[in-house]
């Protein structure tokens, strides 16, 4: 396809100039066809390309020429902090949560009553850190930390530690580290270890990086690691209004963040290849610049009243904001005789270990809500964001609706290991993805309750909106689920 003129201000700069560059790429407007052409217009030097995730990583190594090496940030983190402790590193995805359970089992029994009841929020502050470069002033080897002090560090969010918790976290992140310092890391040291404790980086003329409004504070940090020589050059991508992984650590503002850091131009993408042209104007209420090719097809936007399991082809998707309704919808397609598949449900696991724990199999339908009541009512009583819980025991209710505990539990093994079918999948799930037509189940979910208007938050659901609603490249669906008709199901519950 002949270059749209933004791809040829982009290929011109890239070959004639040796500024860094920041390019501002919209949904679809095909961002990895410009990288792979940057790659094949500069071929006088080694590149770098750093990817999100491994299945980019896949694609792009089918595509980019040779010269080029692509890479995740996990992966060049864990090939810099296994030469710079000279061996072979075990990756636990567990570390956190076991290091945290061997320091709890220290402490008085007052103590450790109290650590227990925030434990969940201690291994989360304790992911933080890692994420975001804190490293306790009770270390004394060398490092770069990006905060040491800790009261510094927490004022970044709007939340509260307590004092044992604060020894909890300190003591567990230098157990963290002499492990890692011995091979045993998670996934999240794979960037901490090399980034604020050194390692040999590699030193490429050129690094291009993708989906940089992704980066978190460390990320940012790994790029200045790779790129200390003022001959070396950085071209990155991303779209500010893809930015939805705040709670994930990711920087709000982050592409402004690193253009002012590394003195960068910008330059835009904004003529979408994919999403047809009824929904880039639907999108323009919220990016105004964006534009469709002109070749796009018109596209629909249907908005149900009522719809059913044969409204919905078997390789569509249905993306909402939240999990719960994911899972009714999946039992209600189920029953309707449709095969379904949770894309990318992490929760899946964690919902079902919380099942097994509210009591015996043998729990009625009634008693197996009560307890689900009461988990609700513990966590809500020290969780720093109730949203979380609330989503969390939505699910819980739908995975049980109308059936014992032991065979709630069945049913959701059964459900989160579906390989085929229908594709259910929240939001931030979907984001990379794409399908002919797509289901937007309760749109009225965005926004969140909890994000009050003018704050990142309420920023965040609005991108999430702008991501699941630029996934399709037919159809848009617009449904809500008290409009599925589902006569096997009238005495469902409201969940």
């Amino acid at each position: 396809m002949e270059p749209t003129p933004e791809q040829k201000a982009i290929y011109t700069f890239s070959r004639a100039r040796a500024e860094n560059l920041l390019i501002n790429a919209l949904a679809g407007t095909g961002k990895t066809s410009t990288l792979e052409g940057i790659c094949r217009i500069i071929t006088d030097r080694a590149i770098l390309y750093l990817a999100f995730n491994k299945r980019i990583v896949t694609e792009a190594e089918k595509r980019m020429p040779s010269h080029v090496e692509c890479r995740t940030q996990n992966s060049m983190g864990h090939r810099v902090w296994s030469q710079a402790i000279g061996r072979k590193l075990t990756v636990d995805s567990d570390k956190n949560r076991n290091i945290l359970k061997l320091v709890v089992d220290t402490l008085n029994p007052r103590q450790k009553s109290e650590a227990w009841d925030c434990f969940s929020e201690t291994l989360q502050w304790m992911s933080r850190a890692k994420r975001d470069g804190y490293v306790p002033n009770l270390f004394t080897g060398p490092h770069k930390a990006i905060y040491s002090d800790l009261a510094d560090w927490v004022a970044r969010y709007d939340e509260e530690m307590t004092d044992l918790q604060a020894r909890i976290l300190d003591t567990a992140l230098i157990k963290n580290i002499e492990m890692a310092y011995a091979g045993g890391i998670d996934y999240d040291d794979q960037i901490y270890m090399p980034v604020i404790f050194g390692g040999p980086w590699p030193k490429f003329p050129l690094v291009l990086v993708d989906e940089v409004q992704d980066y978190n504070p460390l990320g940012h940090e790994m790029l200045a690691r790779l790129l200390p020589l003022a001959s070396q050059r950085l071209i990155a991508v991303g779209d500010p209004w893809q930015s939805i992984y705040a709670f994930r650590g990711a920087m709000y503002n982050g592409m402004a963040a690193m253009r002012d850091r590394f003195d960068m131009t910008e330059l835009p993408l904004s003529v979408t290849f994919r999403v047809p042209k009824a929904g880039v104007r639907r999108a323009n209420t919220r990016v105004p610049q964006y534009e469709a090719f002109h070749a796009n097809i018109e596209g629909e936007i249907i908005e149900h009243q009522s719809w059913s399991a044969e409204t919905v082809p078997d390789d569509a998707a249905i993306i909402c904001r939240n999990n719960a309704p994911l899972i009714s919808m999946a039992f209600a397609l189920l029953r309707s005789g449709r095969a379904v598949k949770m894309v990318g449900f992490d929760i899946g696991a964690s919902l079902v270990r919380v099942l097994k724990k509210l009591g015996p199999p043998t729990l009625s339908p009634e008693q197996t809500r009560r307890a689900i009541d009461a988990w609700k009512m513990v966590q809500l009583a020290t969780a720093k964001k109730p949203e979380a819980v609330h989503d969390r025991a939505e699910c819980l209710y739908a995975l049980t609706a109308g059936y014992s505990l032991g065979d709630a539990i069945v049913r959701a093994d059964s459900l989160f290991k579906q390989q085929k079918g229908i594709n259910l999948l929240s939001g931030h799930k979907s984001k990379g993805l794409e399908w002919d037509q797509v289901f937007h189940l309760d749109p009225w979910r965005i926004p969140s309750p909890f994000a009050r208007p003018g704050t990142e938050a309420y920023e965040q659901e609005m991108n999430v909106r702008y991501v699941i609603e630029t996934r399709f490249k037919h159809t848009l669906h617009i449904v809500d689920a008290e409009g599925f008709d589902d006569d096997t199901s009238r005495d469902r519950s409201d969940c």
